[in-house]
Protein backbone atom coordinates (compact mmCIF):
# COMPACT_ATOMS: atom_id res chain seq x y z
CA UNK A 1 0.00 0.00 0.00
CA UNK A 2 2.87 2.38 0.79
CA UNK A 3 4.44 1.69 -2.60
CA UNK A 4 1.12 2.44 -4.30
CA UNK A 5 0.96 5.91 -2.72
CA UNK A 6 4.63 6.60 -3.49
CA UNK A 7 4.06 5.82 -7.18
CA UNK A 8 0.95 7.97 -7.18
CA UNK A 9 2.70 10.93 -5.53
CA UNK A 10 5.93 10.81 -7.51
CA UNK A 11 4.68 9.71 -10.93
CA UNK A 12 0.93 9.97 -11.43
CA UNK A 13 0.24 13.25 -9.66
CA UNK A 14 2.80 15.35 -11.61
CA UNK A 15 1.37 13.95 -14.86
CA UNK A 16 -2.17 14.97 -13.95
CA UNK A 17 -1.08 18.40 -12.72
CA UNK A 18 0.36 19.17 -16.18
CA UNK A 19 -2.74 17.77 -17.87
CA UNK A 20 -4.94 19.91 -15.62
CA UNK A 21 -2.97 23.00 -16.61
CA UNK A 22 -3.56 22.23 -20.29
CA UNK A 23 -7.24 21.59 -19.58
CA UNK A 24 -7.80 24.96 -17.91
CA UNK A 25 -5.68 26.86 -20.44
CA UNK A 26 -7.86 25.46 -23.22
CA UNK A 27 -11.04 26.43 -21.34
CA UNK A 28 -9.70 29.93 -20.69
CA UNK A 29 -8.05 30.74 -24.04
CA UNK A 30 -9.40 28.12 -26.53
CA UNK A 31 -5.92 26.96 -27.54
CA UNK A 32 -5.23 25.86 -31.11
CA UNK A 33 -4.64 22.11 -30.81
CA UNK A 34 -3.26 21.81 -34.35
CA UNK A 35 -0.52 24.31 -33.48
CA UNK A 36 0.31 22.50 -30.26
CA UNK A 37 0.57 19.20 -32.15
CA UNK A 38 2.93 20.75 -34.73
CA UNK A 39 5.14 22.19 -31.98
CA UNK A 40 5.44 18.70 -30.50
CA UNK A 41 6.13 16.85 -33.74
CA UNK A 42 8.33 19.33 -35.60
CA UNK A 43 10.18 21.01 -32.72
CA UNK A 44 10.16 19.33 -29.31
CA UNK A 45 10.26 15.62 -30.12
CA UNK A 46 13.20 15.93 -32.58
CA UNK A 47 15.16 17.83 -29.93
CA UNK A 48 14.27 15.26 -27.28
CA UNK A 49 15.35 12.27 -29.40
CA UNK A 50 18.58 13.98 -30.49
CA UNK A 51 19.62 14.72 -26.90
CA UNK A 52 18.76 11.24 -25.60
CA UNK A 53 20.63 9.47 -28.40
CA UNK A 54 23.65 11.75 -28.16
CA UNK A 55 23.87 11.21 -24.38
CA UNK A 56 23.35 7.41 -24.55
CA UNK A 57 26.20 5.32 -23.13
CA UNK A 58 24.85 1.76 -23.42
CA UNK A 59 26.84 -0.94 -25.23
CA UNK A 60 26.00 -2.42 -28.61
CA UNK A 61 25.30 -5.91 -27.20
CA UNK A 62 22.71 -4.60 -24.73
CA UNK A 63 21.11 -2.46 -27.43
CA UNK A 64 20.75 -5.39 -29.85
CA UNK A 65 19.29 -7.61 -27.11
CA UNK A 66 16.68 -5.04 -26.12
CA UNK A 67 15.99 -4.23 -29.80
CA UNK A 68 15.12 -7.87 -30.56
CA UNK A 69 12.87 -8.01 -27.51
CA UNK A 70 11.20 -4.72 -28.47
CA UNK A 71 10.55 -5.73 -32.08
CA UNK A 72 8.98 -9.02 -31.04
CA UNK A 73 6.83 -7.26 -28.43
CA UNK A 74 5.58 -4.68 -30.93
CA UNK A 75 4.81 -7.28 -33.62
CA UNK A 76 2.84 -9.47 -31.20
CA UNK A 77 0.91 -6.50 -29.81
CA UNK A 78 0.14 -5.36 -33.36
CA UNK A 79 -1.22 -8.80 -34.30
CA UNK A 80 -3.22 -8.91 -31.08
CA UNK A 81 -4.72 -5.47 -31.78
CA UNK A 82 -5.59 -6.45 -35.37
CA UNK A 83 -7.34 -9.61 -34.16
CA UNK A 84 -9.29 -7.60 -31.59
CA UNK A 85 -10.21 -4.97 -34.20
CA UNK A 86 -11.46 -7.71 -36.51
CA UNK A 87 -13.67 -9.21 -33.79
CA UNK A 88 -14.99 -5.77 -32.77
CA UNK A 89 -15.44 -4.68 -36.42
CA UNK A 90 -13.13 -1.67 -36.03
CA UNK A 91 -12.08 -0.51 -39.49
CA UNK A 92 -10.30 2.26 -41.43
CA UNK A 93 -8.46 5.04 -39.65
CA UNK A 94 -10.07 4.07 -36.37
CA UNK A 95 -8.39 0.66 -36.52
CA UNK A 96 -5.01 2.33 -37.08
CA UNK A 97 -5.48 4.67 -34.11
CA UNK A 98 -6.61 1.70 -32.01
CA UNK A 99 -3.53 -0.37 -32.95
CA UNK A 100 -1.21 2.57 -32.24
CA UNK A 101 -2.73 3.00 -28.78
CA UNK A 102 -1.86 -0.61 -27.97
CA UNK A 103 1.66 -0.66 -29.45
CA UNK A 104 2.95 2.71 -28.25
CA UNK A 105 3.39 3.13 -24.50
CA UNK A 106 4.58 5.99 -22.33
CA UNK A 107 8.27 5.16 -21.83
CA UNK A 108 9.35 8.75 -21.17
CA UNK A 109 7.55 10.93 -18.67
CA UNK A 110 5.97 7.85 -17.04
CA UNK A 111 8.41 5.00 -17.67
CA UNK A 112 11.61 6.85 -16.72
CA UNK A 113 10.46 8.02 -13.24
CA UNK A 114 8.92 4.59 -12.52
CA UNK A 115 12.23 2.93 -13.42
CA UNK A 116 14.15 5.40 -11.27
CA UNK A 117 11.80 4.82 -8.34
CA UNK A 118 11.80 1.01 -8.53
CA UNK A 119 15.54 0.53 -9.13
CA UNK A 120 16.76 3.47 -7.01
CA UNK A 121 18.70 5.06 -9.85
CA UNK A 122 20.50 1.86 -10.90
CA UNK A 123 22.47 2.84 -14.06
CA UNK A 124 22.00 -0.56 -15.75
CA UNK A 125 18.22 -0.50 -15.25
CA UNK A 126 18.04 3.10 -16.48
CA UNK A 127 20.13 2.20 -19.57
CA UNK A 128 17.50 -0.41 -20.48
CA UNK A 129 14.72 2.15 -20.00
CA UNK A 130 16.53 4.70 -22.19
CA UNK A 131 16.88 2.13 -24.98
CA UNK A 132 13.16 1.29 -24.76
CA UNK A 133 12.33 5.01 -24.71
CA UNK A 134 14.49 5.66 -27.78
CA UNK A 135 13.03 2.75 -29.75
CA UNK A 136 9.49 3.78 -28.82
CA UNK A 137 10.00 7.34 -30.04
CA UNK A 138 11.72 6.24 -33.24
CA UNK A 139 8.95 3.74 -34.01
CA UNK A 140 6.12 6.09 -33.02
CA UNK A 141 7.37 8.94 -35.21
CA UNK A 142 8.15 6.66 -38.15
CA UNK A 143 5.63 3.83 -38.46
CA UNK A 144 3.07 5.59 -36.25
CA UNK A 145 2.91 8.62 -38.51
CA UNK A 146 3.24 6.53 -41.68
CA UNK A 147 0.25 4.36 -40.70
CA UNK A 148 -1.97 7.38 -40.03
CA UNK A 149 -0.99 9.12 -43.27
CA UNK A 150 -1.27 5.93 -45.33
CA UNK A 151 -4.89 5.47 -44.23
CA UNK A 152 -5.79 8.76 -45.95
CA UNK A 153 -3.03 9.53 -48.48
CA UNK A 154 -1.87 6.09 -49.64
CA UNK A 155 1.31 4.23 -48.71
CA UNK A 156 3.67 5.78 -51.28
CA UNK A 157 2.75 9.35 -50.46
CA UNK A 158 2.93 8.59 -46.74
CA UNK A 159 6.38 7.02 -47.14
CA UNK A 160 7.68 10.04 -49.05
CA UNK A 161 6.14 12.34 -46.46
CA UNK A 162 8.10 10.65 -43.68
CA UNK A 163 11.38 11.84 -45.20
CA UNK A 164 10.19 15.38 -44.57
CA UNK A 165 9.90 14.68 -40.85
CA UNK A 166 12.68 16.25 -38.72
CA UNK A 167 12.52 13.30 -36.30
CA UNK A 168 14.35 11.07 -38.80
CA UNK A 169 17.27 13.48 -39.14
CA UNK A 170 17.40 14.17 -35.40
CA UNK A 171 17.69 10.42 -34.82
CA UNK A 172 20.49 10.02 -37.38
CA UNK A 173 22.36 13.06 -36.07
CA UNK A 174 22.16 11.86 -32.47
CA UNK A 175 23.40 8.34 -33.31
CA UNK A 176 26.21 9.43 -35.66
CA UNK A 177 27.54 12.27 -33.51
CA UNK A 178 27.52 9.93 -30.51
CA UNK A 179 29.28 7.11 -32.39
CA UNK A 180 31.93 9.45 -33.83
CA UNK A 181 32.33 11.26 -30.48
CA UNK A 182 31.79 14.67 -32.08
CA UNK A 183 31.70 17.54 -29.59
CA UNK A 184 28.69 19.83 -29.88
CA UNK A 185 29.30 23.58 -29.33
CA UNK A 186 28.05 24.65 -25.93
CA UNK A 187 25.40 27.17 -27.14
CA UNK A 188 23.84 24.54 -29.42
CA UNK A 189 23.94 21.85 -26.71
CA UNK A 190 22.34 24.13 -24.12
CA UNK A 191 19.58 25.06 -26.59
CA UNK A 192 18.99 21.38 -27.46
CA UNK A 193 18.61 20.51 -23.78
CA UNK A 194 16.11 23.32 -23.26
CA UNK A 195 14.05 21.91 -26.15
CA UNK A 196 14.25 18.34 -24.81
CA UNK A 197 13.28 19.41 -21.30
CA UNK A 198 10.17 21.17 -22.64
CA UNK A 199 8.86 18.13 -24.52
CA UNK A 200 7.20 16.28 -21.63
CA UNK A 201 5.46 19.34 -20.24
CA UNK A 202 4.02 20.50 -23.57
CA UNK A 203 2.96 16.98 -24.60
CA UNK A 204 1.00 16.54 -21.37
CA UNK A 205 -0.43 20.05 -21.60
CA UNK A 206 -1.56 19.23 -25.15
CA UNK A 207 -3.26 16.09 -23.87
CA UNK A 208 -5.06 18.12 -21.20
CA UNK A 209 -6.26 20.55 -23.88
CA UNK A 210 -7.50 17.62 -25.98
CA UNK A 211 -9.43 16.32 -22.98
CA UNK A 212 -11.06 19.74 -22.53
CA UNK A 213 -12.13 19.76 -26.18
CA UNK A 214 -13.41 16.20 -26.47
CA UNK A 215 -16.98 15.11 -25.95
CA UNK A 216 -17.16 11.99 -23.84
CA UNK A 217 -19.53 9.32 -25.07
CA UNK A 218 -21.09 6.27 -23.51
CA UNK A 219 -20.21 2.78 -24.64
CA UNK A 220 -16.56 3.46 -25.44
CA UNK A 221 -15.82 -0.20 -26.08
CA UNK A 222 -12.87 0.59 -28.33
CA UNK A 223 -11.23 2.57 -25.52
CA UNK A 224 -11.90 -0.20 -23.00
CA UNK A 225 -10.45 -2.83 -25.35
CA UNK A 226 -7.35 -0.72 -25.91
CA UNK A 227 -6.80 -0.26 -22.17
CA UNK A 228 -7.08 -4.02 -21.52
CA UNK A 229 -4.63 -4.86 -24.31
CA UNK A 230 -2.16 -2.13 -23.31
CA UNK A 231 -2.16 -2.53 -19.53
CA UNK A 232 -2.77 -6.28 -19.22
CA UNK A 233 -1.95 -7.74 -22.63
CA UNK A 234 1.33 -5.80 -22.84
CA UNK A 235 2.85 -7.25 -19.63
CA UNK A 236 1.56 -10.76 -20.42
CA UNK A 237 3.15 -10.73 -23.89
CA UNK A 238 6.35 -9.24 -22.43
CA UNK A 239 6.49 -11.98 -19.81
CA UNK A 240 6.30 -14.67 -22.50
CA UNK A 241 9.15 -13.03 -24.48
CA UNK A 242 11.27 -12.62 -21.33
CA UNK A 243 10.88 -16.32 -20.54
CA UNK A 244 11.58 -17.17 -24.19
CA UNK A 245 14.82 -15.14 -24.14
CA UNK A 246 15.66 -16.55 -20.67
CA UNK A 247 16.23 -13.09 -19.21
CA UNK A 248 16.84 -12.73 -15.50
CA UNK A 249 17.27 -10.28 -12.63
CA UNK A 250 17.30 -6.53 -13.34
CA UNK A 251 17.02 -6.83 -17.13
CA UNK A 252 13.91 -9.00 -16.86
CA UNK A 253 12.37 -6.76 -14.20
CA UNK A 254 13.08 -3.53 -16.11
CA UNK A 255 11.63 -4.81 -19.40
CA UNK A 256 8.60 -6.36 -17.71
CA UNK A 257 7.79 -3.14 -15.85
CA UNK A 258 8.44 -1.00 -18.96
CA UNK A 259 5.83 -3.03 -20.88
CA UNK A 260 3.11 -2.08 -18.39
CA UNK A 261 3.14 1.66 -19.09
CA UNK A 262 -0.07 3.37 -20.30
CA UNK A 263 -0.65 4.54 -23.87
CA UNK A 264 1.88 7.09 -25.13
CA UNK A 265 0.88 10.74 -24.89
CA UNK A 266 2.46 11.32 -28.30
CA UNK A 267 0.08 8.83 -29.92
CA UNK A 268 -2.68 11.34 -29.13
CA UNK A 269 -0.49 14.18 -30.40
CA UNK A 270 0.02 12.61 -33.84
CA UNK A 271 -3.64 11.58 -34.00
CA UNK A 272 -4.52 15.25 -33.50
CA UNK A 273 -2.00 16.36 -36.14
CA UNK A 274 -3.33 13.96 -38.79
CA UNK A 275 -6.98 14.16 -37.72
CA UNK A 276 -7.27 10.40 -37.19
CA UNK A 277 -9.89 10.03 -34.44
CA UNK A 278 -8.09 12.34 -31.97
CA UNK A 279 -10.91 12.03 -29.41
CA UNK A 280 -10.46 8.27 -29.32
CA UNK A 281 -6.69 8.64 -28.94
CA UNK A 282 -6.93 11.27 -26.19
CA UNK A 283 -9.53 9.34 -24.19
CA UNK A 284 -7.44 6.18 -24.45
CA UNK A 285 -4.37 8.00 -23.11
CA UNK A 286 -6.37 9.58 -20.30
CA UNK A 287 -8.18 6.45 -19.12
CA UNK A 288 -5.17 4.17 -19.51
CA UNK A 289 -3.09 6.58 -17.42
CA UNK A 290 -5.72 6.57 -14.67
CA UNK A 291 -6.08 2.77 -14.74
CA UNK A 292 -2.31 2.32 -14.72
CA UNK A 293 -2.16 3.58 -11.13
CA UNK A 294 -3.37 0.12 -10.15
CA UNK A 295 -1.97 -2.07 -12.94
CA UNK A 296 1.60 -0.68 -12.88
CA UNK A 297 1.76 -1.17 -9.10
CA UNK A 298 0.65 -4.80 -9.54
CA UNK A 299 3.24 -5.42 -12.27
CA UNK A 300 6.01 -3.95 -10.09
CA UNK A 301 4.92 -6.22 -7.25
CA UNK A 302 5.00 -9.37 -9.42
CA UNK A 303 8.26 -8.35 -11.13
CA UNK A 304 10.02 -8.49 -7.78
CA UNK A 305 8.48 -11.89 -6.96
CA UNK A 306 8.96 -13.60 -10.34
CA UNK A 307 12.47 -12.32 -11.05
Amino acid sequence: MVEFFVIFKDVILPIFILMAIGYFLYIRFTLDLATLAKLNIYFLVPGFIFVKLYEATFGLELFIYVLLYFLLLIVLLYLLSLATAYVMKITGGKKTTFANSVMFFNSGNYGVPVNDLVFRGDPFAMSIQVIVLTLQNIFLFSYGIFSLRAAKEGKWKAALGYFKMPVLYAMLAGVLLNAWDVAIPEPIWVSANYIADAMIALALMTLGAQVAKMKFKKGLYTVYASIVLRLIGGPVVALVIIWLFQMEDIMAQALFIASAMPTSVNSAVIAEEYKSHPDLAAQTVLFSTIASMLTVTIVIFFAKIIF
